[in-house]
């Protein structure tokens, strides 16, 4: 054996004997590298097991970092990165406490899950930065390969170890911050194995602390990882999985926290990204006031930074020009005033044209949540002469199409025969109308069941020739009786109400205790109407209240609600 390869057996011998390992896993890696010293250099097999030896003697078997449980260190840490989202940081702090006490993570997997751009992906490493441990971001969106996970058998051509060994590798430590990102778009693939499944085995406490790569061949504690994952939705993550982690929800930013986070994060950093200086460019806030509104309407702040982004390319061109034509001439400060938003970036994309749309009978306003956060949803309604007909338009789903038919049923029980209906069917009654049935915004599919009390009230206001309040927009399952059902999504269908000026929200009574988790200010600029009945609903929501509380029935309620 030459004298450089005598070397190097002696350097992975002196690494081997210095690391403190199980009795089996010493005993198998003293094997391996016994008959590396003992392989021609020319065998085939010589530079798989040497990249082996060089791979298992490199990870951090004993090296660690120390852990800062200062909680005001990880307080000021936290609000320095994000404004807002208190209840998520309250969380944060009370499980950084636990594990303080503890003086250990073992048994605990965070998941923040909520819409794209809510900061989800930095609140990970902020916990990191805090703690003192070092970061190392996965990504696994569209991962269908199994042996991404656990890595391919030393027998393949080409063989790697898996993500999770790379990481450590890379980290130095074997306590690092492992963000899990996109965890909810893990693929599956019949060829390739269920990399969802591999990843119990990371994630299960009562696994992990043995975790055998397929590649290594021995197993690496990964209980001191501290592991931290995100999703936007989480009906894609297989339920196994999802049990072995505690859900986190983050919803979304009001306007005004949307302001806050554009003056202190987004404007700074795009102002030095682009190459100016905060001598050069100004926001002022009803600028990005103006942009939020006419320009973004998502639950978090990714699409505030892009357009901030591209008006800092606009003056980034004016100081490029400035500089062509005189250099010697200071820059004068650009303030970016509300007024030239359309002309750096065009026409505002959104209109805030609700009250025109609500100035009809059979139009109401009501709340959905997607996976991308919530949103106002109008609900049209039109009738015509005809045999009983029903079309419902707009891509809704099956639940809600249910939510339907019980609107009617619950209308023909209370109040068909009593409707002031035109002259020309009257003796028909409902069986002598069609009724069309249409959400806008036809090409995104609908579902669920909370529209209930918006069909409702659309179709009592579309027969009674009463208008619904512009200014009010409503949530809440229905039962046939008339009753209104709690719903999910609160908070992120009141912020995107609240980002339209919507004044007046009717929700189910039992939703009471969600609002707690709003903002003050939205709290204090919207009025909350909690409703056990379609009675209170129509009430609450139409222009002329009383033209139709005389003919509706006393609602039957159970006893408790």
């Amino acid at each position: 054996m030459p004298p450089q390869a005598n070397e190097e057996m002696d350097k992975f011998q002196k690494q081997l004997d210095a690391l403190t390992l199980s009795e089996d896993t010493k005993t198998y890696l003293q094997r391996e590298l016994n008959r590396l010293k003992t392989m021609p250099s020319h065998h085939m097999e010589h530079n798989v097991l040497r990249n082996y030896m060089e791979t298992a003697l490199a990870l951090p078997w004993n090296a660690s970092t120390s852990d800062n449980y200062d909680l005001d260190r990880a307080r000021t840490q936290l609000d320095s990165d994000h404004f807002g989202l208190q209840q998520v940081k309250r969380r944060i702090i009370e499980f950084l406490a636990v594990r303080g006490l503890k003086k250990d993570m073992k048994g605990f997997i965070i998941c923040f899950h909520g819409p794209p751009g809510v900061g989800k992906t930095s609140l990970g490493k902020s916990i990191a930065d805090s703690l003192g441990r070092k970061f190392h971001r996965i990504s696994l969106g569209g991962v269908r390969d199994e042996a991404e996970i656990r890595g391919h058998r030393r027998t393949y051509v080409g063989a790697l170890p898996g993500v999770f060994i790379h990481a450590l590798r890379k980290c130095g430590s074997n306590n690092p911050v492992i963000l899990l990102d996109e965890i909810d778009k893990v693929g599956k693939d019949m060829m390739r194995g269920d990399p969802a499944s591999a990843l119990l085995e990371v994630l299960d406490p009562a696994q992990n602390h043995s975790f055998t790569d397929h590649y290594m061949a021995i197993p690496f504690d990964l209980s001191n990882v501290l592991f931290i994952a995100t999703a936007n939705h989480l009906e894609t993550i297989p339920a196994p999985l999802l049990d072995r982690m505690e859900m986190i929800h983050i919803s979304g930013y009001s306007t005004i926290e949307k302001l806050q986070i554009a003056k202190a994060h987004l404007a700074p950093r795009q102002i030095v990204e682009n190459a100016l200086t905060p001598e050069q460019l100004e926001f002022q806030d009803d600028t990005i006031l103006n942009l939020i509104n006419g320009y973004t309407r998502e639950a978090g702040v990714r699409q505030l930074e892009r357009v901030l982004g591209s008006v800092c390319r606009a003056v980034a061109v004016d100081l490029s020009a400035h500089k062509k034509g005189s250099a010697e001439a200071q820059f004068p400060k650009r303030v970016v005033k509300a007024e030239e938003l359309e002309i750096i970036l065009g026409n505002s994309l959104y209109e805030n044209d609700l009250e025109d749309r609500v100035n009809v009978p059979g139009v109401a306003l009501g709340l959905a949540w997607t996976p991308f956060g919530g949103r106002v949803m109008v609900v049209e309604t039109s009738k015509s002469v005809g045999t009983g007909r029903l079309r419902i338009t707009g891509q809704l789903g099956d639940v809600m199409k249910e939510s339907v038919l019980t609107a009617l049923t619950w209308i023909k029980t209370q109040l068909g025969a009593v409707l002031p209906l035109p002259s020309s069917h009257a003796a028909e009654g409902l069986d002598g109308l069609d009724i069309h049935i249409h959400l806008p915004a036809a090409a995104v599919p609908k579902d669920g069941p909370s529209a209930g009390v918006t069909i409702t009230t659309a179709l009592v206001s579309l027969l009674t020739d009463i208008r619904v309040r512009s200014d009010t927009a409503m949530t809440g399952e229905i039962s046939l009786k008339g009753l209104v059902l709690p719903v999910g999504g609160v908070k992120e269908k009141v912020l995107a109400a609240h980002r339209l000026g919507i004044k007046r929200i009717i929700l189910p009574a039992k939703n009471k205790k969600d609002l707690k988790d709003l903002p003050a200010n939205v709290i204090k600029e919207v009025t909350f109407i909690p409703v056990t009945s379609l009675h209170e609903v129509l009430i609450q929501s139409l222009e002329s209240p009383d033209a139709i509380t005389s003919i509706l029935k006393p609602p039957i309620l159970p006893a408790k609600l």
